[in-house]
């Protein structure tokens, strides 16, 4: 073999004796090894059996700090992303309750207490026409009526901060119970803030009647809490009125027949039925406003003022069809 490579660089030298090159001796070195890949006697007659490969030193001239930049990116890549075989969501359920006994902070109480007094006390301010008689008799007695008049609201002011209070610590309760015993999603659209809901709902650039629609949907859900603790109080306040009629009777009816069990049971069937009717005009009422409303002014200040709005006018509305209905029957 040594003597085949030594005629061989004689030829080339013999054939280009101006373009000599340092490359010759690879490629003689290379029919060497061609040579000897496949037996010589059967080389003419089956070819050479060997695989060919191609080499390529493409990459010859890429640094190798642009190596290390695409590796890390690679590996930055698939760090980020997500495996496709792992079940994952795409909202994250914050649920953060708010204190139990919320109702009875600085700023709530002295709101609700506010409120209150201004609901008993505005009718007192109403100018009243001037007496004619200048009586003595009749000014004391204008004095001690007007005494008992403020007395009266005071007390009515003290029962409704006491109501308040009660449904706002009764809807901490019931909070709490649908953060154990529902799912966390349903937790979540119970407890969540409505009008921030609106106002992202508002950068979402649906059209207006799917719009008021998702906010009414979120308004139903958001406030249904409220209603549900209200109606719990109201109705046990009216069983405790039942069975404290019962158990203790007023001075002015020992001497009648008392009412019977089965009438007492059915007169506190009907409040409550019209409790339930009312509170469930509230809640479809405040739904609607705040839908209608978040489309007229800002959308977190219009929800929450569609909703105050519908909250009231719901019984009122409910109460006047009633009346009618009942009018129209008699």
């Amino acid at each position: 073999m040594a003597g085949i490579a030594i005629v061989l660089d004689l030829l080339n030298k013999s054939h280009n004796k101006h373009a000599f090159h340092s490359s010759s001796s690879l490629s003689s070195a290379a029919a060497v090894s061609a040579f000897a890949s496949a037996p010589f006697a059967s080389r003419f007659l089956f070819g050479s059996f060997e695989p060919r490969v191609a080499y390529c030193d493409a990459a010859a001239a890429i640094d190798d700090d642009y190596l290390a930049a695409i590796r890390k990116m690679s590996a930055d890549t698939l760090q980020l992303q997500t495996p496709t075989y792992i079940p994952t969501s795409s909202k994250v359920y914050n649920i953060q309750p708010k204190p139990l006994f919320s109702a009875f902070e600085f700023r709530a109480l002295a709101m609700t207490t506010v409120r209150s007094l201004l609901m008993f006390y505005l009718p007192l301010l109403e100018p009243k026409p001037a007496s004619e008689d200048d009586d003595d008799f009749l000014n004391n007695a204008a004095e001690e009526l007007r005494g008992a008049d403020l007395i009266v609201p005071l007390k009515k002011s003290v029962k409704q901060i006491a109501r308040e209070t009660t449904v706002v610590t009764t809807r901490r309760v019931l909070e709490r119970l649908a953060i154990s015993y529902v799912s966390q999603r349903m937790a979540w659209k119970l407890l969540k803030d409505v009008p921030q809901s609106t106002l992202r709902k508002a950068w979402r650039g649906w059209p207006t009647h799917v719009y008021i629609y998702k906010v009414s949907q979120t308004t139903l859900r958001g406030h249904f809490l409220g209603i549900a603790a209200s109606w719990t109080v109201q109705v046990g306040i009216e069983i405790y009125r039942c069975v404290n009629r019962y158990v203790k009777p007023k001075p002015e009816e020992v001497d009648e027949e008392q009412v019977e069990i089965a009438e007492q049971a059915k007169d506190l069937g009907n409040k409550v039925v019209g409790i339930t009717v009312r509170c469930g005009a509230s809640l479809v009422f405040a739904a609607i406003g705040a839908g209608i409303c978040s489309c007229l002014m800002r959308p977190s200040t219009g929800q929450w003022i569609g909703c105050a709005l519908g909250d009231l006018a719901g019984p009122m509305v409910v109460s006047i069809c009633l009346q009618k209905t009942l009018q129209a029957d008699g």
